[in-house]
């Protein structure tokens, strides 16, 4: 399955994948608001045997079988949960 993936204008590592390029009917609008202008990355063929970096790719191909659309959260900063004590 193709897709096209995009990142947020407004949060560092927050990307969108979506089934047909520029295609963002079934994206919700608060995530639209949130993500800013959506910036084009690139085009990638998914299947199940493909290693994505930062997401499980039976996740993604399901969000965009499902709802169409992934969307992949920036990491969790490991340092953040000792900085809330401080």
């Amino acid at each position: 399955m193709k897709c096209f993936i995009y990142k947020s204008s407004k949060k560092d590592q927050l990307y969108l994948y979506l089934p047909r390029q520029d295609d963002f009917k079934d994206v919700p609008p608060i995530l639209m608001d949130t993500m800013g202008q959506p910036v084009f990355v690139m085009e990638l063929e998914l299947n199940p045997e493909r290693k994505l970096a930062r997401a499980n790719v039976a996740e993604v191909l399901a969000g965009l079988a499902d709802r169409g659309f992934y969307l992949q959260m920036p990491p969790k900063d490991p340092l953040a949960d000792m900085r809330v004590g401080s």
